[in-house]
């Protein structure tokens, strides 16, 4: 079982969601990346709506301008081992926006069982 309270570091990496790496989603490398660095989790949003560096706003409501929506990937876990994280960051991202920001964990919990008995995707296998 996985547990994690007390004071934390959330890392966020802000991309777009066609941004990729050796033709895979970026998002989802860097998910697999947190995954085998054994970080606590990491959990990637799409947003409907946004604009970056570029100022180019990017929507989901207009069909002509619905491509290339924002993407989040969260992962939150202790400072030490977020900080030691970034470094395959600056290998990864190359247009975007990287955050940290101290929080507070109240309640993390994982599944009963053998948190090791994953497939090579990172799901749990039966």
């Amino acid at each position: 079982m996985t547990r994690l309270t007390g004071r934390a570091l959330r890392l966020t990496v802000l991309v777009g969601e066609n941004d990729t790496w050796h033709h895979k989603p970026l998002s989802s490398e860097i998910v697999h990346r947190a995954h085998a660095a054994g970080l606590a989790g990491a959990s990637v949003f799409r947003g409907v709506e946004g604009f970056g560096a570029s100022s180019l706003i990017h929507t989901s409501r207009l069909l002509s301008m619905s491509e290339d929506l924002p993407v989040a990937v969260v992962i939150v876990d202790t400072e030490e081992r977020v900080r030691a994280f970034l470094p395959q960051l600056d290998e990864l991202v190359t247009e975007g926006l990287v955050t940290l920001d101290e929080c507070e964990v109240i309640s993390y919990t994982g599944r009963e069982g053998d948190p090791g008995k994953t497939d090579r995707k990172g799901k749990r296998s039966l």
